[in-house]
């Protein structure tokens, strides 16, 4: 499974920018899919998540209100809709996949795309 993330750029604080993730396999097998980001010395954190069966959604605290996890599976593709945007949202954005095989769970990551916010 390759996952691909566009859409990071420099925006100002307040700004708007969608985040996607094209995945080369349907996102309909995935069990979920995720957004996770990782500031310059702090550990990589969960954003949001969003479940395939249920279209349940999971979001950290720092933004929820703001942002907002959604797929298309017909286009195989997640996305991060990501409003009133802060400094401290500055950060490499990586999708995550999580599999459910009958032997256990397979994590798929992409790259990362950057996202700078300036205040």
């Amino acid at each position: 499974v390759q996952l691909v993330e566009s859409g990071g750029g420099l925006v100002q604080a307040g700004g708007s920018l969608r985040l996607s993730c094209a995945a080369s396999e349907q996102t309909f097998s995935f069990y979920s899919m995720g957004w996770y980001r990782q500031a310059p010395g702090k550990q990589r954190e969960l954003v949001a998540d969003i479940i395939s069966s249920s279209g349940r959604t999971i979001y950290a605290d720092s933004v929820k209100g703001r942002f907002t996890i959604s797929r298309d599976n017909a286009k195989n593709t997640m996305y991060l809709q990501m409003n009133s945007l802060k400094p401290e949202d500055t950060a490499v954005y990586v999708c995550r996949a999580l599999i459910i095989t009958g032997t256990g769970s397979e994590y798929y990551w992409g790259q990362g795309t950057q996202v700078t916010v300036s205040s």
